[in-house]
């Protein structure tokens, strides 16, 4: 790839993140989620989301060796894996939890 392609793609990524989390906590007053907050979810939040749990799992299986012998393999697949699948999968579009 294109040198410059690559580092506009990167900030692309990095951008994109960041705005996920903005438009994730404007509902966190309990209310239902509006339009652009559910918007923001699927376009944004849940392929970010997606991305760190793909992560997660190649960290986790990365670190499997370490955290049998630290005996805290459940700890980290919940943390490196678990919660981001939930957050991706299981948590209704637009809501914050």
């Amino acid at each position: 790839m294109n040198q410059s392609f690559t580092k506009l793609l990167g900030a692309t990524i990095l951008a994109t993140s960041l705005m996920a989390q903005p438009a994730m906590a404007s509902s966190a007053g309990g209310q239902e989620p509006n339009a652009v907050e559910m918007g923001a979810d699927l376009i944004i939040a849940r392929p970010v989301q997606l991305a760190a749990t793909g992560i997660g799992a190649v960290v986790f299986l990365a670190s499997l060796p370490f955290t049998v012998l630290g005996d805290n393999v459940g700890q980290a697949g919940k943390t490196l894996v678990a919660a981001p699948a939930k957050a991706t999968f299981a948590r209704c579009l637009g809501c914050v939890k």
